[in-house]
């Protein structure tokens, strides 16, 4: 049994919930997100907070309880609060920056990478060696985050990459003579 999944989602009142047919649509000031349901599964919709409920006794010890709850919360605070991730760039003569809706990035490589900024990810360059990621979509900004950084992953020995601002760098000893 779910521990996560007893819990209510608490909601702001310039939040419109909706769930009808297996569909649970959110729209907030940042934008309007929608999710399937497993018909296992219902939703109680009140004035300050959200349930999701099992429909039969069997379903209380399926885990796609608590990940159901945790997708629907996660609609629930992108669409109001939204979410954001910082990648940094480590190394000499790396650089990022932001033209029209493509992210240009130079690493060292003998070519530039341009990188097409998906449609629900917002991304700034306030520096040139640190990337801003922003969206209400959690899923979209961390493939889009995960897929920059794939381009140069950090390297153990002298750090050099793009890591996430708060990841650390396990560091390696190098050669001795």
């Amino acid at each position: 049994m779910s521990r996560i999944a007893k819990n209510s989602i608490k909601i702001d009142k310039d939040i419109q919930c909706n769930f009808e047919n297996g569909i649970f649509s959110a729209k907030g000031k940042l934008g309007e997100m929608s999710i399937n349901i497993k018909p296992s599964f219902s939703i109680n919709i009140s004035d300050e907070d959200i349930r999701v409920i099992p429909k039969d006794e069997n379903t209380k010890k399926d885990p796609i309880w608590g990940t159901t709850r945790a997708l629907v919360a996660n609609i629930i605070y992108g669409v109001s609060n939204g979410f954001s991730k910082t990648l940094e760039l480590n190394g000499t003569g790396y650089r990022a920056s932001v033209s029209g809706s493509v992210l240009k990035l130079q690493l060292g490589y003998s070519h530039d990478i341009n990188f097409n900024i998906p449609k629900e990810v917002k991304i700034e360059c306030p520096k040139q060696n640190i990337i801003k990621l922003s969206s209400f979509n959690k899923e979209k900004l961390g493939a889009a985050a995960a897929k920059i950084r794939s381009f140069r992953k950090p390297e153990p020995f002298k750090g050099k990459g793009i890591k996430y601002s708060n990841e650390y760098i396990f560091r390696k000893e190098g050669k001795k003579k």
